[in-house]
């Protein structure tokens, strides 16, 4: 009954698609996630603060764990000093938790919505390597929950539907957005709670500018605040190996962060770039 459910759900969808052009099938499927992930709520979070453990992989078998806090703050893009650089701040506090965040001995990444990030560490800070950063900009601005969030009006961005599929035996809406430097990420959305489920996109390789698939699988969502769903489970593959897993405990949004949090300590002597 379940499986005739399903493909009656698909089938109906099928069929209303027809009416729609490409362009406007893709952009009910964006409308759809866009409310299914909070709608208003959603696209006015300010911040969020997520805790969970996270996984390294190297040939598809696990090689490290961190428990890391991350806290991230949307800017306006009037905000983002560096044009095409994306407008959000980013702290990653490795091995501690919020609650541990004072103490002394600390690991951290800050991303600047400068163009600029560092590794903070006990010896000082030093600024993160370019290729570094350029692999946080595409991570980030192709990044679907970035893009529903800060990206939507943005001048060049398009959306063509790539029709319907299966994805885990759960039918999806496939969705190509591409920007006006013509840098293109797939989505595929659930067609039963209209929520993204996988993403895919290239990148060249920063050393040897070899071809490299990058894909996040999206799992595990929950209300996290006045409706605002995230999802709990996140795979990232690239070239089909799995090279991260991610599994939160606890996502907050809307809190009171500080500007201090995201800026360079004080005192912290300043360390040669890394190459």
């Amino acid at each position: 009954m379940k499986i005739f459910w399903v493909a009656l759900v698909a089938g109906g969808m099928a069929a209303a698609a027809h009416a729609e052009t490409n362009e406007q099938r893709a952009k009910r499927v964006i409308d759809e996630a866009v409310a299914a992930l909070g709608g208003q709520a959603y696209l006015t979070m300010q911040n969020r603060v997520e805790t969970g453990r996270i996984y390294a992989s190297y040939n598809n078998k696990v090689s490290g764990m961190a428990t890391d806090a991350t806290y991230t703050h949307y800017l306006r893009p009037s905000e983002s000093k560096e044009s095409g650089f994306p407008a959000v701040r980013i702290r990653e506090a490795r091995g501690r938790k919020p609650e541990d965040l004072e103490l002394k001995k600390q690991d951290d990444v800050i991303f600047l919505g400068d163009g600029t990030g560092y590794e903070v560490t006990f010896r000082g800070a030093r600024p993160l390597a370019d290729t570094v950063l350029q692999q946080y900009k595409t991570g980030t601005l192709r990044n679907i929950f970035y893009i529903l969030r800060q990206r939507l009006g943005e001048t060049g961005l398009t959306f063509e539907s790539k029709g319907s599929d299966f994805f885990e035996n759960r039918p999806v809406e496939i969705v190509e957005i591409t920007d006006a430097e013509n840098n293109t990420v797939t989505v595929f959305f659930d067609q039963l709670n209209k929520l993204p489920l996988r993403q895919l996109y290239y990148q060249k390789d920063p050393i040897d500018h070899s071809k490299q698939e990058e894909v996040s699988i999206f799992n595990k969502y929950r209300d996290v605040g006045g409706g605002v769903m995230w999802p709990f489970a996140t795979q990232r593959q690239r070239n089909g190996e799995k090279i991260r897993e991610t599994y939160l405990e606890k996502v907050e949004i809307n809190q009171d962060l500080k500007d201090s949090l995201f800026a360079m300590p004080t005192g912290l002597k300043l360390l040669p770039k890394d190459k």
